[in-house]
């Protein structure tokens, strides 16, 4: 029985990207701009993963998310990825950080007007109010000071829109500790809340 072409381009699709990532990783920058074409895509659906779960008053489209992503990624040296789950790990945390970025200059700008964002992801945070997205990310640094990887699979879930057995991956992880992270993650993010609100 032959493997459908489609089947046979995803996988050649897959081993270009990882060996354009290698290439990147040891300091050749020509492979981020052959790595694009092929990623730019899963790219913008992430973005759009993303941005769906924010209020209407953001001002950044998928596109523009992707674009300054790239941007700040293209501007690394040297980038240490070890697979294409890495990578899209990596480039969940950088578009956290535009977001958070652009949520600190909304504040900045607009007292107490900060960018709005909500947990609903595969993670139930009980119908949590929505959050600020600078709270979230000095919260997320917090619970990173004792708890790294209860942090960075909270980051993968909600700001990556990672699967639990894409966040196994990249942490290296059985599946059923992903689930145990991400709960207990969640509910000692639960109480920094509703701590942080009395």
């Amino acid at each position: 029985m032959s493997v459908p072409a489609s089947v046979d381009q995803a996988r050649q699709t897959r081993d270009d990207v990882t060996t354009l990532l290698r290439d990147w990783r040891d300091g050749n920058q020509s492979a981020l701009d052959r790595l694009t074409p092929l990623i730019y895509q899963d790219l913008i659906r992430l973005a759009r993963a993303r941005l769906k779960r924010e209020r209407r008053e953001f001002t950044l489209d998928p596109t523009a998310l992707v674009h300054e992503c790239y941007l700040r990624l293209a501007d690394q040296t040297r980038l240490d990825v070890e697979s294409r789950a890495h990578f899209y790990s990596i480039a969940a945390n950088v578009m956290r950080r535009v977001l958070i970025d652009s949520a600190r200059k909304r504040n900045a700008q607009k007292r107490n007007a900060g960018l709005r964002i909500t947990l609903k992801t595969g993670i139930d945070f009980a119908e949590a109010p929505s959050l600020d997205a600078v709270l979230l990310d000095d919260a997320l640094r917090k619970l990173a000071d004792f708890d790294e990887r209860k942090s960075r699979a909270i980051t993968l879930k909600f700001f990556g829109g990672m699967t639990t057995e894409g966040i196994a991956t990249v942490l290296g992880i059985s599946v059923a500790t992903v689930g145990r992270e991400l709960r207990l993650g969640q509910a000692w993010l639960r109480r920094e809340f509703s701590t942080a609100s009395l």
